[in-house]
This record gives structure tokens, sequence and C-alpha cells, in this order.
């Protein structure tokens, strides 16, 4: 292969043409032999290449910033190790509907079958790409140089429309060099583009099942879309007075302190959610795939109980419909839209409705009962801290427009069940792989793509010990993530299920050599790093901590000694039976 001339563009200088074309201001990732070239061409562009010290920190900070700014996310990797340590990240990303673009380079086109460096290739030559087919929407192997931009093209496009996913484009890395001929153009993105719609008569259908229902439930899931979706669903709701539940991934797409907001259903909702959801007659659910927590395994005994209950499912996903429950009216479409369609029907056929008193009386209690009783064992100065404590003092402490980003256990589903999140805020977490290591590395994006705001990475010890290169990316970066550790010792949500199941804990608890409870110093941790770093060691050393962290604007760890206790389950998860030899 000849080398091209300065005359001659490359295929890598090209890529980032177009890169820079879609709109791409950021791309994480790390380098390699495969990729260098890229990151050259990258180099000499606007777009800013953001270097990690692990390829999953990589993929869950670009996750971050497609959740963040609604954008699609590019994560770069290496052949081989490099883009297996991204696995982990890119499948959370396709698994919560994360539109994010991974690009891998890859051995030499014309080495293929002679098993060099790094090629996977134990059950097909230079097969790599077939490690993302379970979990990406598409993978694609490049070929020919004439095909890289065209692949490009239909990898975003592929991302972000319908139901928006995590995507592979698998470059050979001598494709990245070659010439690229003058017949090869950049292809452009559709220059407009339409989602689904609702038809008015399939409106008209719903809006009068609605209007007739006795107990009416809207259900929302994480797919609603925007602030345009999320006023119609308010509209909906008031107009006719019907109560919202939601998932644990559309927290927030509501304002907590909605008169008609009853919460979460499911393993970690409230009883009287569980309750209204099971007697519902007619329940609208809107962008959700019914998940299995969230359900309540599926058993018509806790959450769902369809029949009875009818069923009206709208989502952008055909293969969601009628998934786990019988569908009365399927809609394929736009969340969003769909709404606003239903709404415009309602509003012809009907005038507000009287406000249900007595239901609205039974959100408020049941729900302020909730709050209060998380914020009543929040006033304890017991040390190591509750974990309500914690949440208590990040509440009072955190402004109004903050951004939680969690990882898993008390941090998610606490959060998620007995947090006030204020309206301005936003709470963004891993629901389908419920991936521990999202919270730190996914922080990192979140704050890049939105500087002016305080991003806190609520997380575990366990979530923090996987993702520690976070903590001298968020330094390189000069990004004042402010990293709370809520640190028990213990991987303490499967200790705790562990301990009430089998009557001990065994390989999940951290332990020293003479089994004495252990954890790094998260705080000089991130003093070494080049952060601050706060070591609470007593009940009042949280709220200065944190007020001198958002003050400071700085990355900085909080190391939160945390009782391990476990998050109240009003819901079922069949997990308890298996344990318990309860098959059926």
């Amino acid at each position: 292969m000849s080398a091209p001339t300065v005359a001659q563009r490359t295929a890598a200088g090209a890529l980032v043409e177009q890169l820079a074309g879609y709109g791409v201001e950021y791309i994480f990732g790390t380098c390699g032999h495969t990729n260098i070239a890229l990151l050259d061409a990258l180099g000499r562009s606007p777009i800013e290449f953001v270097i990690a010290r692990h390829e999953q920190t990589a993929a869950h900070a670009a996750d971050g910033y497609a959740r963040a700014t609604g954008k699609p996310g590019v994560v770069l990797m290496h052949v081989g190790p490099g883009m297996m340590n991204a696995v982990t990240g890119v499948a959370t990303a396709a698994l919560d509907s994360v539109p994010l673009v991974a690009i891998s380079g890859d051995i030499p086109s014309y080495m293929y079958g002679r098993h060099p460096h790094q090629e996977v290739n134990l059950h097909a030559d230079a097969d790599q790409a077939a490690i993302y087919r379970p979990f990406v929407k598409r993978a694609w192997q490049v070929q020919r140089v004439e095909d890289l931009l065209r692949f490009t093209e239909r990898a975003f496009w592929t991302a972000t429309s319908g139901r928006p996913g995590a995507v592979l484009l698998n470059v050979p890395m001598d494709i990245f060099s070659r010439p690229l001929p003058d017949t090869v153009t950049v292809s452009p993105l559709p220059s407009s583009s339409s989602r689904p719609d609702l038809a008015p008569a399939d409106a008209d259908r719903i809006a009068a099942q609605l209007v007739g229902a006795e107990r009416p439930l809207i259900y929302l899931g994480g797919g609603l879309g925007g602030p345009t979706g999320r006023q119609a669903l308010r509209e909906l709701a008031e107009h006719l007075d019907i109560p919202v539940a939601h998932s644990l991934m559309a927290k927030g797409a509501l304002p907590d302190e909605h008169p008609l907001v009853m919460g979460m259903t499911g393993f970690w909702g409230l009883a009287e959610t569980n309750a209204y959801a099971r007697n519902a007659d007619l329940v609208l659910a809107i962008g959700t795939r019914f998940a299995e927590t969230d359900a309540s395994s599926w058993d018509p005994r806790f959450t769902w109980s369809f029949p009875p209950s009818r069923l009206i499912q709208i989502d952008i996903d055909p293969a969601e419909i009628g998934r786990n429950y019988p569908v009365e009216i399927g809609v394929v479409a736009d969340a969003g839209l769909a709404v606003r369609r239903i709404l415009d029907a309602v509003h012809r056929r009907q005038a507000p409705v009287t406000a249900r008193s007595a239901l609205r009386e039974q959100i408020h209690t049941a729900r302020s009962e909730m709050f209060a009783a998380s914020a009543e064992r929040g006033r304890s100065d017991q040390f190591p801290l509750r974990p309500e404590r914690i949440l208590a003092d990040v509440r009072a402490a955190l402004p109004a427009d903050a951004v939680l980003v969690t990882d898993v256990g008390w941090n998610k589903n606490g959060v998620a069940q007995c947090y006030p999140l204020p309206a301005a805020g936003r709470f963004i977490t891993p629901g389908g792989a419920s991936t521990m290591g999202f919270g730190p590395a996914a922080a990192l994006g979140v704050q890049i793509a939105q500087p002016e705001r305080v991003v806190v990475a609520l997380i575990g010890d366990g979530g923090m010990s996987a993702q520690l290169p976070a903590l001298p990316m968020a330094v390189e970066r000069g990004l004042p993530v402010i990293f709370l550790v809520m640190n028990n010792r213990a991987h303490g949500t499967i200790s705790d299920l562990q301990s009430s199941a089998f009557g001990r804990s065994y390989g999940c608890d951290f332990v020293d050599p003479d089994g004495n409870p252990y954890s790094p110093d998260f705080a000089a941790l991130g003093r070494a790093c080049g952060a601050d770093g706060y070591a609470v060691g007593e009940p009042g050393d949280l709220t200065v901590a944190l007020r001198t962290a958002i003050e400071r604007r700085r990355p900085a760890v909080i190391d939160v000694p945390m009782v391990n206790e476990p998050v109240p389950t009003p819901g079922h998860w069949n997990i308890k039976d298996i344990y318990q030899g309860l098959f059926d």
C-alpha cells in the first residue's frame, strides 16, 4: 500500500470531517496502534478527544454525555482487549436505549486469518464484531475504504432513529490510512426526518377509553422523551385527573411533588402504588418495557394484573408491544407525539374532570408518609451514617438543578424510592443492565455536557472501586464532579440479600487478612489523583464537605462511612422464591 500524497485525503481525515459535520464535539476513548491514524486526524479538527484510562470508563462517559444532551455519544476503541473492555459500557447504553456510536480499530484487512497481534480469532477469523452483536442495534464491518463514510452515516442514523441504541463500526487499521478516492463523498444525514405519529382515529379510541375508565392509571417509562412530551403528559393527567405511576427510569419526568404522581411500582415501589396498579381498570403505558423489578417479576398478585385490567401500550419499538402483557390497543409511535394526539382528542371529547379529591388525598398521604419516614430516619446521628441521613444531607446541600448520577444499590434504589427530586433536578441511573461502575464514569460525560451544573456521582464503595480511572480523568479534564462514596465496606445490597436468604454473608463483604472490615481511603485516593478529598468522620461533616465542594468547583471525593441496611422492598422479586426453592 503506497502512502497517500499531500494532495490526497485519507479515510481517517474524511471520517473526521464527516463526524464534525454531524455535530460531534467530543469523542471518548483510548488509544491503540489500530486507531492512532484517526486520532491524528482528530488532533487537527474541532472535535475534542477525551482520553480515558480504561475503555469501560470511556464508554460510560460517552453514555452520560448522550443522556445529558440527547445527542449520540461516540466512543473510540482499540482492537481486541480494548474493544472488549468497553463491552459493559456499550451494553449499558444499548439496554437503556441511549444513542451511542462505538468505533473500533481492527487488524489490517489483508491479514485476516493469519492471526496477527490481538486478533480475535478462536472461532472465526477477525471476528471481534461478533462480541457486540448480541446487544447493539447493528454492527458494520468495513471491508473497503469506499464504504467507510456510507457505513458511518448508517451507524449514526441507526443509533438515533426509532428506538435509540448503540451501534458498532469496526474498521481495519489500514482503512484509516488509505487514500480515499475522489469519487467518494461525505454521506450526509437526512436533512429532516419525522417520527411515527398516532392517527387521529386511534387517538379518539384511546381518549374514549380514558374518559370512560373508572380507575385509570398512566404508567410512564423512560421512553417519553423531551420536555414537549412531558408537558403533554402532565396536561393529560391533570385534564382527566388520572394518577401517574412510573418506572425506575422515569423518575423526574413529572415532579415528585405533583399531586397525581404515585411514584414507582414494583419491587421498590410503594405498597399503595402497587395496589392501585393491580386494581386499575385501564392502564395507559407509555415508553416502558415493563421491566421485571418494576413489575414484581410479572406476578399478578403484586403489581400488574392484565386481565382484568385493560392495557393500552405506546412504544416506538414494535417488539415491546405485548411482550409481557396482553394489549387491548397497541400503538407503535413516538411517545411524545402520541400523548399530544391523545390530549387533543380528550380536549375535543371531555371537559376537565372534577378532581378526584379522595384519590389525591390518598396519594398525598402515602407519598408524604414515605418521604416523612425517610426524613425521620435521616435525622439520626448514628455513625457510620444511615443511608437516609446521607440522602437527606445531599438533598439539603445541593442546588435545585443538580444532577444525580447513581450506580447500583442504595444510591440508585433509595434515591428512586424516597429522594424528593426537585423539579429542576435530574436523575440518571443504569436501568436495563444495572451496571456497577456506571456512576463515576457517566458523571464525567454529564459534566462535560453541562459544565455549569453541579454533578454528583452518588455511588457505593463497590461502584467507586470499579471505576477508579474516573478520578484522574476528572482531574485531567478539570471536571468538578463530586464523587460521593456511600461506603459500607461491602457489596451491600447483595450482602444483605444473602444474609436474609441464607443466614450469613460470604464473599460479599470487604475484609482484611484478619477478617476486619476493610476499605481504601477514598478521600486520600482522590487527593493522590489531584482532586479534593474529604473523609467524613462524624455526622456533621458531610454537609460541610458537600457545601465546600460545591463552592470550590473542583473534582472532589467525599468518603462517607455508611451502615449496611436494606432498601425497603414493598413489592416482589422472585429471586427470593428461587432461594427458597419455590420455582412455580
